[in-house]
């Protein structure tokens, strides 16, 4: 039954997000819940096929401005609903989304599944998606970062094929060794080929399965890299490591022989307390006082590099800009850095002491501007009109 969740929930992703953000959102979790790394969790299996509801409407311009302006009742009603993913599996699920993962061929990066055209050349695992989180200082040095992560390898133990070792695998005999079986469409005008129910695509089946991989092939293990984050990257962009990704699928390459996927590592940012970011460019909100608009003055700025020294001229406006030249961010290109804008804003004493009080009351008088009266010549008069 399809999901009444709201789909930008599922995929944990904002309204005003990308469309690489929900690409990205999906591909992690499709690589989290896939029921193949999930063995019987049915709660797993669930939030696959609910993240690949959400992605399907999220990804198509016109289902998601149906969606965004009418909600799943305005899908049903324009006939956009789109697949029931809860009668599917995942096999099939998967290789409709193929070209997001990066493998060639059908099936899970690491697992089974066939379903999807075979590709000419070396079998190519999945690539693997990661995250890790900088500072802005570190966007203008470049820093490096240790990340973790668990993929699957192929089993020590049976080599990759899942069978106990002293067996081997038998030709399924549902599809004869194919992987793929023909059903019959509607009315029977057509045929559909899909993966076989019977060995998920494999075309093999285990009588006896490895003990350490359950007939998978392949185990999860957690591994830890070092990866250079180079200055001037920007907050969503991604470092490729090449080969720190999955092996080829055991339908293709029980013995993981091939080319192995990327990891990409998405790199964010933190947001700064003083200092926003615009492409190379840092702005900031400086406060000054009014006497230091109307007469001039230098100030101490901060930036990135430490304190530099701004001039603020005769005159300076609530919300004037200033620049200091190559105290931004280097671009990643060519290693060029942006400038810091600096917008101030003119704050207003709330205390006085009596003399510039009075100081300030002189100068009104010579700008023929009506300032309010002294407080307590003020409230008396109220108080000898209401008569009290």
């Amino acid at each position: 039954m399809p999901t009444t969740r709201d789909y930008y929930e599922v995929l944990g992703v904002e309204r005003s997000a990308s469309a690489d953000d929900i690409k990205r959102s999906y591909r992690r979790l499709a690589m989290k819940y896939h029921p193949d790394r999930n063995p019987d969790d049915a709660e797993a299996e669930a939030m696959f096929k609910e993240a690949a509801e959400a992605y399907e409407v999220l990804s198509d311009d016109d289902k998601k401005k149906i969606y965004d302006q009418y909600g799943h009742e305005g899908l049903r009603g324009r006939g956009a609903a789109g697949h029931d993913f809860s009668r599917m599996n995942a096999e099939d699920i998967f290789s409709m989304f193929n070209d997001i993962f990066g493998g060639g061929g059908g099936g899970f990066g690491g697992f089974g599944g066939g379903g999807g055209a075979r590709t000419r050349g070396p079998a190519r695992g999945y690539d693997l998606e990661t995250e890790v989180t900088i500072d802005l200082k570190d966007v203008l040095d470049g820093t490096s970062r240790d990340v973790e992560f668990t993929r699957m390898d192929v089993c020590d133990t049976c080599s990759g094929s899942g069978a106990k070792p002293g067996t081997k695998p038998e030709q399924c005999s549902t599809c004869g060794g194919q992987g793929k079986v023909q059903q019959a469409g509607l009315g029977g005008m057509f045929r559909m080929v899909t993966a076989c129910p019977n060995c998920r695509g494999r075309g093999t089946v285990i009588k006896e399965r490895c003990g350490d991989c359950h007939g998978r092939g392949r185990v999860g293990r957690k591994r830890k890299l070092g990866v250079k984050v180079p200055a001037g990257i920007h907050d969503g962009q991604a470092i490729r490591v090449p080969g720190e990704g999955e092996p080829p699928a055991p339908d293709r390459s029980p013995d993981g022989t091939g080319v192995r996927g990327d990891l990409h590592v998405v790199v964010r940012v933190k947001d700064h307390e003083l200092f926003q970011r615009d492409g190379d460019h840092l702005l900031m909100e400086m406060p000054i006082s009014f006497t230091q608009a109307t007469l001039g003055a230098e100030v101490e700025v901060p930036t990135l590099d430490g304190k530099a020294t701004l001039e603020i001229k005769k005159g300076t406006q609530y919300g004037d800009l200033f620049r200091i030249h190559g105290s931004g961010l280097p671009n990643l290109r060519s290693g060029q850095r942006g400038d810091l804008v600096v917008v101030v804003k003119i704050e207003t004493p709330k205390k006085l002491s009596a003399k510039q009080e009075d100081l300030l009351r002189q100068y009104a008088e010579t700008e023929d501007k009506t300032v309010n009266p002294e407080s307590h010549g003020f409230f008396k008069k109220i108080t000898d009109f209401l008569g009290g």
